[in-house]
């Protein structure tokens, strides 16, 4: 009994991946929460309730239920297990026996139910703008994983309607919940975070190009169209690019926030060196600069959170 459910618990916390949820979702969602307490006369017992709720969401959404449904797809179509599996590859909690594929997608649909019907409550209390980021966060998880959409299978579609607008909303919460009108650096953080999430999610895909295209379906993520159009090489393309807007996002903040396009400016062009430099045929090497991308990716939050 001990050794099933602390077998139980490791499972969970692989399927959780806590580090990516932790320098993506929660640090776009300090990202606004930190400039309401440094400029804003919201006290702390105000924003330590929105905090925890916000983080709840976000490990539940992005952490639990969107990974669910990613293991549960990429398992059905194989790319999973042809995965060199050291970053990428998913949590490998059913490759490695921890859950069967039935199970996980029980668990899936029993969470897309529960959640849905906490949307309706929400709805029926009239608090309209919890019931939203639910649903962008519920239309996050499902089309991205899940038939007939299967977003994350397309490439740059399931980026831009799925992970993009998910990440964007978590982001722009906590100022949403608290302030009215949304202010402008509120959307310029979200904006940027969101971005910055894209492009390390572009490096993330690099290990799994051939297990991507020997996939059933294939998937055709960005980075598996880029080496199909241009060659191997290429494969840094669409991490570049999204890059290359997050940078662009340094004109937006203009001289009003030059701290926060400026350390922007350094992180941006640290992350394009990496992806510059790394031998996309190293996977061990890819690995570990997507690490030090998700450091970056902390900092880069924190900093605009800051200077906001």
């Amino acid at each position: 009994m001990m050794s099933q459910a602390l077998s139980a618990l490791k499972g969970g916390w692989l399927l959780l991946r806590f580090i990516a949820v932790v320098s993506s979702s929660v640090a776009t969602i300090v990202s606004t929460l930190l400039p309401l307490y440094l400029y804003y006369n919201v006290s702390i017992t105000q924003l330590l309730p929105l905090f925890t709720l916000l983080v709840f969401g976000a490990f539940l959404i992005h952490g639990v239920l969107t990974h669910i449904l990613n293991d549960y797809i990429d398992d059905q179509s194989g790319t999973d297990t042809n995965s060199p599996a050291i970053l990428s590859g998913g949590s490998r909690v059913i490759q490695n026996g921890f859950i069967s594929s039935a199970a996980m997608w029980k668990i899936g649909k029993g969470l897309i139910l529960s959640l849905s019907i906490v949307v309706i409550g929400l709805l029926l209390l009239q608090n309209y703008k919890l019931a939203i980021l639910l649903s962008l966060g519920l239309w996050g998880a499902i089309s991205y994983s899940l038939p007939p959409l299967r977003l994350s299978y397309r490439p740059f579609i399931g980026e831009w309607l799925s992970t993009f607008p998910s990440v964007l909303f978590l982001g722009l919460a906590g100022a949403w919940l608290t302030l009215d009108p949304l202010p402008e650096w509120a959307w310029q953080n979200a904006v940027i975070n969101a971005l910055f999430c894209i492009a390390w999610v572009m490096v993330h895909h690099i290990p799994d190009i051939e297990a991507d295209r020997q996939a059933t379906p294939r998937k055709q993520t960005s980075v598996v169209w880029a080496v199909d159009q241009f060659g191997k090489g290429f494969s840094r393309l669409p991490a570049l690019l999204y890059f290359g807007l997050t940078g662009l996002c340094a004109l937006w903040l203009g001289m009003d926030r030059i701290w926060a396009a400026g350390g922007l400016f350094l992180t941006v062009i640290a992350s394009i060196v990496l992806i510059v430099k790394m031998d996309v045929d190293d996977h061990q090497q890819v690995s570990n600069f997507e690490k030090v991308i998700l450091i970056l990716a902390m900092i880069t939050a924190m900093w605009l959170g800051i200077f906001s």
